[in-house]
C-alpha cells in the first residue's frame, strides 16, 4: 500500500534535483559569457585615459589587428600581369589594372614597343591609380619573377632558355641601372640587372 507513494516521492525528488541542477548550470554559463564579453569589449582601466602610455599601446594593438585583417597585395606587378594574361585568355579587348605603379607602366611600355599590347591609358583617381590596357590578341603568356634574381649580362641566354619557349620568341624584362628594358636591349647595352618578368 505504501509502495506507490514511496515511488512517487522518489521520482519527484529526482526530477526536482535535475531541474535545479540544469538551472544552476544555465545561470553559471550565462554569468561566464557575460563577464567574458565584458572583458573583451572593455580596455584596461589604465588605457581609458587619453594621456596615458598604456592608452597608446592599446591603440597601436587595435590598429595592428585591423591592418593585419586586410588582405595585403604582395606584388603589384605580379597581380597586373596575371590580370592581363587572364583577360587575354578569355578574349577580352580591354583590361583594367589597379593599383598603378611606375614599374607596371615601364613594363607595359616594353610590351607595347614589341607589339604585344595596344595603347594603354593611365587614369588618376587620386587614390592608387588605374591603367586601362587595350589588348590585340598577340600575347600568349606573361608573368612576374619573384623574387627578383640578379642576372648579369653573361647569363641572359640561360634565363631566356629557362623561361621562354623558344630562343627568338618572347622577351625577359629586367630592371637595370639604365632603366627597365628587355634582355635584347640589355645585351646591346652590355648591362645586367634584376629579372622582373617575361612575356611572349
Amino acid at each position: 500500500y505504501f509502495l506507490p507513494y514511496i515511488f512517487l516521492s522518489s521520482t519527484f525528488h529526482q526530477s526536482s534535483f535535475i531541474f535545479i541542477f540544469l538551472v544552476s548550470v544555465f545561470l553559471s554559463l550565462l554569468l561566464f559569457f557575460f563577464f567574458f564579453f565584458l572583458m573583451i569589449r572593455r580596455p584596461p582601466r589604465s588605457t581609458l585615459s587619453s594621456s596615458s602610455a598604456a592608452s597608446d599601446v592599446y591603440k597601436r594593438q587595435v590598429l595592428y589587428c585591423a591592418y593585419s585583417a586586410k588582405m595585403v597585395m604582395m606584388s603589384v606587378l605580379s597581380s597586373a600581369l596575371r590580370d592581363i594574361a587572364s583577360a587575354e585568355r578569355r578574349g577580352k579587348r580591354q583590361v583594367l589594372l589597379r593599383p598603378s605603379s611606375k614599374v607596371i607602366v615601364k613594363f607595359l611600355q616594353v610590351m607595347q614597343k614589341h607589339g604585344y599590347i595596344g595603347e594603354f591609358e593611365i587614369i588618376d583617381d587620386h587614390r592608387a591609380g588605374k591603367i586601362v590596357v587595350n589588348l590585340n590578341g598577340r600575347l600568349n603568356k606573361c608573368g612576374a619573377i619573384c623574387p627578383r634574381f640578379d642576372c648579369p649580362a653573361s647569363e641572359f641566354e640561360k634565363w631566356a632558355s629557362n623561361i621562354l619557349p623558344s630562343r627568338q620568341f618572347g622577351f625577359v624584362v629586367l630592371t637595370t641601372s639604365l632603366g627597365i628594358m628587355d634582355h635584347e636591349e640589355a645585351r646591346e647595352r652590355n648591362t645586367g640587372g634584376k629579372v622582373l618578368g617575361f612575356f611572349y
